[in-house]
C-alpha cells in the first residue's frame, strides 16, 4: 500500500472516528458565508439549527432545488425559527467548486429560503461532522444537542418523481422536537454524491 493510499485511509478513519453523534454536543464551527459575513454556531445558542450539506452540482441536489422541495422545506421551518445553514465543503480545487458570487447567484436563481450558505473550503466542519453525501442533513436542538444525522428522506434516488413518496425525515424530526417528543429515527443513513473534499 502506498504511502498516499495509507494517508487517505487514515484520514478517512479518523474522520469517521471524530464524526458528531447524536445524543452529544454537536461541534462547534465559524464559517464565512457567500456575502462576508462571519456565523459561529455558538451565534444561534437556544435555536433549532439545520446543517444541509450542499452541492449544486450533484444530482441529488438537484432533485430536491429544482422541484423546490428543498426551498419550500427550508421556508416552513425558517418561518418557525428554525435556523437552516446549507454547507459547501467542496474543494476549491474540485470541478464542483463554487465562489462566493456563484452561491450567491443561485441562491437568487432557485430562491431558496436558507438563512445562510456557508463555505468550508478546507472541509474542516464536514469533516468534524462526519458529513458524508450531497446532501446530508443534520437537527441540532436550542440547548446544541445533535438530535438528527442522516438522509432528508426515505428514498434513495434522484428522480423528483420519488420526493412525495417518501418519508422526510428532517421534518419528522423537526416535528417531534418541537413538540418535545421523541425522534422516532434520529439517526438514518445519508444518500446523495459524496461530499468533495
Amino acid at each position: 500500500m502506498t504511502k498516499k493510499l495509507i494517508s487517505i485511509v487514515f484520514i478517512f478513519a479518523a474522520s469517521l472516528m471524530s464524526a458528531a453523534t447524536v445524543g452529544e454536543t454537536a461541534p462547534a464551527f465559524t464559517l464565512t458565508d457567500a456575502n462576508g459575513t462571519t456565523h459561529s454556531l455558538s451565534d444561534f445558542a437556544g435555536k433549532t439549527v439545520v446543517l444541509e450539506w450542499f452541492n449544486p452540482n450533484c444530482p441529488f441536489v438537484v432533485k430536491f432545488y429544482d422541484s423546490s422541495n428543498m426551498q419550500k422545506t427550508q421556508e416552513k421551518w425558517t418561518d418557525k425559527g428554525v435556523v437552516w445553514l446549507a454547507i459547501n465543503s467542496t474543494n476549491p480545487d474540485h470541478r464542483d467548486f463554487l465562489t462566493a458570487e456563484q452561491h450567491i447567484a443561485y441562491a437568487e436563481e432557485k430562491e431558496t429560503a436558507a438563512t445562510a450558505f456557508l463555505l468550508d473550503k478546507d472541509g474542516t466542519v464536514g469533516q468534524a461532522y462526519g458529513a458524508r453525501t450531497t446532501p446530508h442533513m443534520f437537527v441540532i436542538s436550542p440547548e446544541g444537542t445533535l438530535v438528527y444525522n442522516g438522509a432528508i428522506d426515505s428514498i434513495r434516488s434522484a428522480s423528483a418523481k420519488d420526493i412525495a413518496k417518501a418519508e422526510n425525515f428532517v421534518n419528522a424530526a423537526l416535528t417531534s422536537l418541537m413538540a418535545g417528543e421523541e425522534i422516532a429515527q434520529a439517526t438514518t443513513r445519508p444518500y446523495g454524491c459524496s461530499v468533495k473534499y
